[in-house]
Parts: C-alpha cells; sequence; structure tokens
C-alpha cells in the first residue's frame, strides 16, 4: 500500500509540533536484503537486529532546521549510524513516521527529518486461524455486554503441547531468561502445574515486536496463545485491556464443526492466575484458569487437545 504522504502545509505543523513539544520516537533500522552465497536467494537479518528502539523526549532536541539532535541515546542506536532508519511518532494519535539516515557529528547523533512525512498505514491482516473465536466478559455478575474479542494468534498451535523450538532462535535466550523468572513466580503463587502454559508466555514475549499504530491507543483484540482443558492463555499490548490478577471474566468460546453442523459453543468462568510482562513493560501475558466449565466441554477441550479420550 503506497503511504499516505503529509501536504507541504501539514508538514510545517507537524514540525513545529517536534519542536514545540520534544516528542519521544521509536528509531527501527532499515537492513537491505543481503544475497545468500550459496543460492542467490535473499536472506533477512535476524529479527532481534530490527527491534524498535525507544528514544525518551528529554533523549532529543529538535532544532528549526528540521535536525533531531540525540543526547544519551541507547547504546545500540550507535550501532547503526550512517545506515537507513525509519523514524515514527505521534501527531495528536496519528501515527507518522519518515525514513532517514542516522549520522555521527560533533556532539553526538543526529537524524535529519526529510521533506517527506507520511501517515502509517495499517498492514493488510492476516489470515488467522479459524479453529476458535472467543469473547471475554469484563462483569461476571452484573448484565453488561462490556466485552472484548479474542482471536487466534498468529504461527500459534493453540492445541498441541507447546514445545521449546516452537521458539524463534534468536529470541530463545531472552526466553529462557524469561522462563526462569516466571517459573519462580508461579511456584511461589501456587499455581505453577505443570508449567507448559509458561512456554508460549515466554515466546511471545521474547519474539512479539511492539509496531507504532496507525492511531494512537486504538483497542484491539486478545491474542489467544494456548488453551486446553484446564487454562487459557492471553496476549496483548499493556494497556490494551487490563486484567486483574484473581479477577473471574466470563468466557464464550466458538469452535466450527463440520457440515451440517455449524459451531460449538462453551460458556465458561475463568479467573487470572498471573500476569507476565517484558522487560520493558510494553506487553503482557495473561493466564487464566477456568473456575467453571461443564464436564462435557472439559472432555471436549481435553481431547482437542491431546487427541485422547478422556477416562
Amino acid at each position: 500500500m503506497e503511504a499516505a504522504k503529509l501536504t507541504g502545509i501539514e508538514r510545517e505543523l507537524v514540525l513545529q509540533y517536534l519542536i514545540d513539544g520534544n516528542v519521544p520516537v521509536t528509531v527501527t533500522p532499515i537492513e537491505d536484503e543481503v544475497p545468500d552465497a550459496a543460492d542467490g536467494s535473499e536472506v533477512k537479518p535476524a529479527t532481534a537486529a530490527l527491534f524498535p528502539i525507544a528514544i525518551k523526549a528529554e533523549q532529543l532536541k529538535v532544532l528549526e532546521q528540521g535536525i533531531i539532535l540525540l543526547t544519551n541515546p541507547p547504546q545500540n542506536v550507535k550501532n547503526f549510524i550512517d545506515k537507513k532508519a525509519r523514524v515514527e511518532f505521534y501527531f495528536n494519535r496519528l501515527g507518522l513516521y519518515f525514513e532517514t539516515k542516522i549520522k555521527q557529528i560533533k556532539s553526538g547523533l543526529a537524524l535529519v527529518i526529510p521533506s517527506s512525512i507520511s501517515r502509517i498505514q495499517e498492514a493488510a491482516a492476516a489470515p488467522r486461524p479459524t479453529e476458535i473465536s472467543a469473547q471475554l466478559y469484563f462483569s461476571v455478575n452484573q448484565k453488561t455486554d462490556v466485552h472484548i474479542d479474542c482471536v487466534p494468534a498468529e504461527g500459534y498451535q493453540l492445541f498441541s503441547k507447546p514445545v521449546w523450538k516452537d521458539i524463534a532462535e534468536d529470541a530463545q535466550v531472552k526466553a529462557k531468561e524469561y522462563l526462569e523468572e516466571f517459573i519462580v513466580h508461579a511456584r511461589q503463587k501456587g499455581v505453577a502445574g505443570s508449567g507448559v502454559q509458561l512456554i508460549p508466555v515466554v515466546r511471545y514475549l521474547a519474539e512479539k515486536v511492539v509496531k507504532m499504530e496507525s492511531v494512537q491507543d486504538r483497542k484491539s483484540p486478545l491474542e489467544i496463545l494456548f488453551i486446553n482443558h484446564e487454562r487459557i492463555v492471553f496476549g496483548q499490548k499493556a494497556g490494551n485491556a487490563d486484567l486483574q490478577d484473581g479477577t473471574e471474566y466470563a468466557l464464550e468460546m466458538s469452535f466450527p464443526l463440520p457440515r451440517p453442523l455449524s459451531e460449538r459453543k462453551i460458556f465458561a468462568t475463568c479467573r487470572v492466575e498471573s500476569n507476565y510482562f517484558d522487560d520493558k513493560k510494553e506487553l503482557v501475558c495473561v493466564v487464566c484458569r477456568y473456575t467453571s466449565l461443564q464436564e462435557e466441554d472439559i472432555r471436549f477441550l481435553y481431547e482437542k487437545g491431546t487427541g485422547e479420550k478422556l477416562i
């Protein structure tokens, strides 16, 4: 999709906004794909190398000439001097970006704001698995329809037993750090169980890249990372739809069935066992345990996840 560029007047307004407001930005290096010497194919750089780098408002100053000076920026920014980068920020909750190069100058690092600034466009949504859809209700004891949609996370086998090799290789070191911390936490709370539910948690927190959106603070569905006959695990951006530890929620799950049947609906309540955050507190995974679930529904979920009959 072609970027929607700002007009000259709009750019001047945004530039003045940056000068006056010292707005925080994120910088993402743009790495060119490198041809593989063996077969001529193109190889993308490791995911970790392309993580957005947050620059706080107090770490930058915008000059009238349209130059952003960086003061004591994160160390990893210096690794991309003289390389192209995408700079993103919010203007009145509207996501904007431009592309430039990170330059070394006498006083430190600088970014030149180019003549072209564009609106962040929504990427086309990838088709999601359809084996389940769900809604989580924020009021169990009241007759209110306050709910949030829940959708399967892309790339996660929801009903398969999570295994370590599911985690991208370049994210496994960070995932191991999270897992060691979270196992201790879960055992202290007495909610560790087999611990299998923590593998999709640490995978999500280690792999997921938080990207700026076209509109700031827009609510999005919870992502379902794992489900079995005991628990359901969600992932989301922190602050999107906070689920409180120990709080009970109503849950409606729908499973498509072969024709002539349409779907099977399961109604349950679940309680939040734990919230697990990434280091930056940008992402959170929520582990919920069912507090009420019909016997036939327990059997259905068990058999769907294991392929075995529940005796």
